[in-house]
C-alpha cells in the first residue's frame, strides 16, 4: 500500500510542476504602467501552429482580447513616445510586432489589423532567401494604411555573433537604407535570432536607430540601459487563450 501512495504522490508532484511550468499565473503581475511589446512572425493556415506561426483565427482572438481589455495598439515609434513621456497611467498599452517580413503578414496578419484597427511594427529581412517576402507594392499599401510602421532586421538574417563586425555593420546599415528607399524611413531594429551582444547594440545605435527589440521574454519600463535591448512577450501559435492571457499579464507564459 506504502508503494501506491508514494506512486501516487510522485504522479500528482510531477503533474503540478508540469502545470506550474505551463500556466506561469504564479508569477507576479507586472503593472500595466509599464507598456508591452508583443513578439510574432507567421499568420497562415498554410502551415500548422507552431512556435513561429500562429493561425488566422488565435490571431484574431488575440486582437478581440486586446480590444476587450481596451488595450491600445501602437507603432514602435508610438511606443517609444508612449514610455517616454508616461501619459496615462491608466492607459493599457501594447506593440504588435512582427520579425522577418513574411507574405503572410500582408495576405493573411494585415486584414484583420485593418478589421480591428490594430497598429503594428513590421520587422523586415529583404534578402531572407528561406521565406516566402512581402513586396515593395505592399510595404506602400500597409504604410499608406496608418496603421503599420516598418523596421529592419538585417539583410540576410544572420546571427551576428557569428559573422564579422564588417559584416554586421554592413548587415545593419543596408538594410536600414533598403527599407528606408521602399517607405521612406526606418527608425526601428530587431536582432536576428535574437542573438547580440554589446557592440551589436553600438553598431545599431550608431547607425541612426531609435530603439532595438531582443527576444529576451519579459516586460521592462523602457530605460537607457535597455533601450538596444527591449524584451518582448512572444506569442506562440501552440498558446492556448489562458495561457496568451497569462503571458501579457506577467510576461511570460510558460518557464
Amino acid at each position: 500500500m506504502m508503494i501506491l501512495y508514494i506512486i501516487l504522490f510522485v504522479i500528482i508532484f510531477v503533474s503540478l510542476v508540469y502545470l506550474l511550468g505551463q500556466y506561469t499565473f504564479w508569477l507576479p503581475h507586472r503593472s500595466w504602467n509599464i507598456p508591452r511589446i508583443l513578439m510574432l512572425h507567421q499568420v497562415t493556415a498554410a502551415e500548422p501552429a507552431s512556435g513561429m506561426n500562429i493561425q488566422p483565427k488565435k490571431f484574431e482572438q488575440l486582437l478581440q482580447l486586446l480590444q476587450k481589455k481596451n488595450i491600445k495598439t501602437l507603432t514602435m515609434s508610438e511606443w517609444m513616445e508612449y514610455s517616454q513621456s508616461q501619459k496615462s497611467s491608466h492607459q493599457k498599452v501594447v506593440a504588435l510586432t512582427f520579425d522577418d517580413g513574411f507574405l503572410d503578414n500582408y495576405t493573411d496578419a494585415f486584414p484583420l489589423l485593418e478589421k480591428y484597427q490594430a497598429k503594428a511594427t513590421i520587422f523586415l529581412s529583404p534578402k531572407l532567401d528561406a521565406i516566402a517576402k512581402m513586396q515593395p507594392e505592399h510595404l506602400t499599401i500597409m504604410s499608406k494604411s496608418g496603421l503599420i510602421e516598418f523596421g529592419a532586421h538585417t539583410m540576410t538574417h544572420p546571427n551576428l555573433n557569428n559573422i564579422s563586425d564588417e559584416q554586421a555593420i554592413q548587415e545593419i546599415r543596408a538594410s536600414k537604407q533598403w527599407v528606408e528607399e521602399q517607405i521612406g524611413y526606418c527608425h526601428h531594429f530587431a536582432y536576428p535570432f535574437g542573438r547580440f551582444s554589446a557592440k551589436h547594440m553600438d553598431m545599431v545605435k550608431a547607425a541612426g536607430f531609435l530603439s532595438a527589440v531582443s527576444t529576451k521574454k519579459s516586460i521592462q519600463s523602457l530605460s537607457a540601459e535597455n533601450q538596444y535591448c527591449l524584451p518582448r512577450i512572444s506569442v506562440s501559435g501552440k498558446m492556448n487563450m489562458m495561457q496568451l492571457k497569462i503571458a501579457i499579464r506577467v510576461g511570460r507564459y510558460r518557464l
